[in-house]
């Protein structure tokens, strides 16, 4: 009699263990229809499929164990994307996984810290303002050693004002860059607003030099700049972008084209192989116009070799 109670003690402090052993996943997802057009100078950035790509990206989270939070349009505002991330910093710990996703349009801002070759940085255009690129690395070089953090991002991020005009007699496509002309305007009109939050980046950093996330996250062992850069990240953060810098991100009727591709080879969680291979296949189905970049940040090489999406 003892004996069975000791065994069934033992199997139950056993299950115990390995459920609290167990990583624990979070995830973010915004996706954004339109802005709010009093922060940006009259335009309101009408998209389509933004907000399918944010549910869809939750969805497949939620299938892999991982607890998402969804932020449509409205609520993907500047203070809610960040207090995100930034619970997500503070709640995991080595070995967790933080799933971020962002669908909408990407746009540029005078980059005031003289770092980036094209003097611009590039955004994310939340609701309420934008995202500055040098924002979202401060933020993810808060999360813990050991964190696994994975960033697919479907927007633009324009490497010069004048990239991918199509050619005439060409069909015009429904992209998701801010016109260059609403960027200078939206910069101009909040100059004061954007130069401050460069420079407080540039402060509690202590100037660590920073790059664009669309300029080079990966490849880190070529370029001293990015192995600067990776050594100040504790975390491993992979980051998937839908499109090259000289190139725009196409919107659709039910998702992006990056997205639609993303979940076309993801196949509802049939696929089997790495993050590598994943990328490979998600960019041979895209056009020649659209070509994903994959990048890593820290020490991500573990991490690049698992099954995505895996907890």
């Amino acid at each position: 009699m003892h004996r069975d109670v000791r065994a069934v003690t033992y199997a139950a402090s056993y299950k115990e263990k390995a459920v609290a052993k167990r990583p624990k996943a979070l995830s973010l997802h915004a996706g954004l229809n339109g802005v709010d057009p009093k922060h940006y100078s009259g335009w309101d950035g009408p998209l389509a499929a933004c907000e399918f790509d944010a549910n869809d990206m939750a969805a497949l989270a939620t299938s892999q164990g991982m607890s998402p939070t969804v932020l449509l349009t409205a609520d993907a505002t500047r203070a809610k994307v960040l207090s995100g991330i930034r619970k997500a910093a503070k709640a995991l710990k080595s070995g967790d996984l933080f799933f971020l996703t962002y669908s909408g349009h990407g746009g540029q801002v005078d980059d005031v810290s003289g770092e980036e070759v094209d003097k611009l940085d590039e955004t994310w255009c939340l609701y309420d303002g934008e995202l500055i690129d040098d924002e979202l690395y401060l933020e993810l070089s808060k999360f813990a050693k050991g964190v696994r953090v994975l960033v697919l991002s479907d927007s633009c991020h324009s490497g010069t004002v004048t990239r991918a005009r199509p050619e005439p007699g060409t069909p015009v496509t429904r992209t998701r860059m801010m016109p260059p002309s609403i960027a200078r305007k939206v910069y101009e009109e909040h100059k004061a607003f954007y130069d401050k939050l460069q420079k407080n980046v540039a402060r509690e950093s202590k100037k660590t030099r920073r790059v664009d996330p669309d300029a080079a996250l990966a490849n880190v062992s070529v370029s001293a700049r990015l192995t600067s850069l990776a050594a100040s990240c504790k975390a491993s953060v992979i980051l998937i972008s839908g499109c090259q810098d000289n190139q725009t991100s196409a919107d659709g009727d039910k998702n992006g084209a990056f997205t639609e591709q993303v979940l076309a080879v993801w196949k509802k969680g049939t696929f089997h192989g790495t993050y590598g291979t994943f990328y490979a296949k998600v960019k041979g189905n895209m056009p020649r116009s659209q070509t994903p970049n994959l990048y890593q940040l820290g020490p991500a090489g573990v991490f690049a070799n698992q099954q995505p999406f895996s907890v």
